[in-house]
């Protein structure tokens, strides 16, 4: 899979693993899981003046750089390698994708330039209390009164909806699944942060009362730019998890290295090999289906949901194994608060859940492919 990166990739991959090696390190992302916004803002800023991340995949005619989703997937798998504590999945990942598969010329060219600036912060409320990322699942109400619209109900699991300035909300009006764009502090509009096994991602209840709202695309026709949007969203949640899976794989075995007992390093032993490699087939493995799903989108391929699904539930089982497998090859110590592979065990099985499990996906991939 290497050759699906060229030069341009490989120095974008260096120059935000230095990055992230100093904005993200272990001691920042502990501070930042204890606060309430859960991300830094100079960071943020610099990701977007410096870098140019919240840019990347952004139309050049909408104040972005234009980028593919080849780019994207190498930056979510090294933000998941890093645990980055930052809005980026949610203002990127999933807004910015919704944005701009609602292809509504008007609404990308009022949100998403302050999308690739950095200036705003945005999520989508999809999901409600009983969890479900489908169709099925959306019961929020939206009413037309008053020549304009107005959304009554509740939205759970939604990623930094505590602090987002932009809210892209799915509803249900008369005419079916549509998006509407919330902004922070709209009359009736309320978020809190809720607590999580996951501290370092972020996730809030919201609860609209008559909220105003504005309407993106047309009425009813909402679901096709939101599937799309999910399938995106699950390729870069899958590209991060990736990340996450190599980053314990790295540090299971260094530690199998060091680490002496009976008079030897415990990677000599038989049981700790056949673990480190079997994670290893996992990754390698994972990695390839998150690129090649990367690619599909940066061709505009038709495979792309189908890869999207199968991604997502490979991706995801075999970062949690590895992130378990981390803890069991460190033994006593990989259990304690001190050390960081709780804080990757936990990421692996938040991620797990996001956007769907891996029975989930499966089950969408059988419908796509028609069995």
């Amino acid at each position: 899979m290497d050759n699906f990166f060229g030069a341009e990739q490989e120095q974008l991959r260096h120059t935000l693993r230095r990055f992230l090696a100093q904005r993200s390190s272990e001691d920042s992302v502990r501070s930042l899981m204890d606060g309430t916004e859960g991300f830094d803002p100079a960071v943020w800023e610099q990701m977007a003046r410096q870098l140019g991340l919240q840019a990347l995949i952004i139309p050049e005619r909408f104040g972005g750089q234009g980028f593919s989703y080849v780019e994207l997937v190498t930056v979510f798998e090294e933000m998941g390698r890093m645990l980055l504590c930052s809005p980026f999945f949610s203002t990127i990942g999933m807004a910015a994708n919704l944005l701009l598969a609602s292809e509504d010329d008007a609404a990308m060219a009022d949100y998403l330039p302050s999308l690739a600036s950095g200036r705003t912060i945005a999520t989508v409320a999809l999901a409600e209390r009983m969890g479900q990322w489908d169709k099925a699942g959306v019961t929020l109400q939206a009413a037309h009164a008053d020549g304009g619209w107005h959304l009554t109900g509740e939205k759970h699991y939604v990623t930094d909806g505590h602090i987002a300035d932009l809210v892209l909300v799915v509803g249900r009006t008369e005419a079916g699944i549509s998006v509407f764009a919330v902004d922070q502090g709209a009359s009736g509009f309320a978020a809190a942060a809720v607590e999580t096994l996951d501290q370092t991602r972020k996730l809030a209840r919201l609860s609209f009362e008559r909220v105003p709202a504005r309407l993106i695309g047309a009425d009813g026709q909402g679901w096709p730019a939101v599937a799309k949007m999910l399938d995106r969203a699950a390729i870069a949640l899958a590209a991060e998890q990736v990340g996450g899976a190599q980053k314990v794989l790295e540090m299971s075995v260094e530690y199998a290295k060091l680490r002496i007992q009976f008079g030897r390093p415990i990677g000599s032993f038989q049981a700790i090999k056949h673990k480190c490699a079997d994670v290893y087939v996992e990754v390698e493995s994972a990695r390839s289906v998150a690129y090649q799903a990367g690619l599909a989108v940066a061709q505009d391929s038709d495979e792309a949901p189908v890869l999207a699904s199968m991604a997502k539930a490979y991706c995801s089982e075999a970062y949690f194994h590895a992130a378990a497998e981390n803890i069991q090859i460190h033994g006593g110590i990989g259990f304690t608060w001190e050390h960081p592979a709780h804080l990757y065990f936990k990421r692996a099985k938040s991620s797990e859940l996001m956007l769907g499990d891996a029975s989930y996906h499966r089950e969408l991939l059988a419908q796509r492919i028609g069995i």
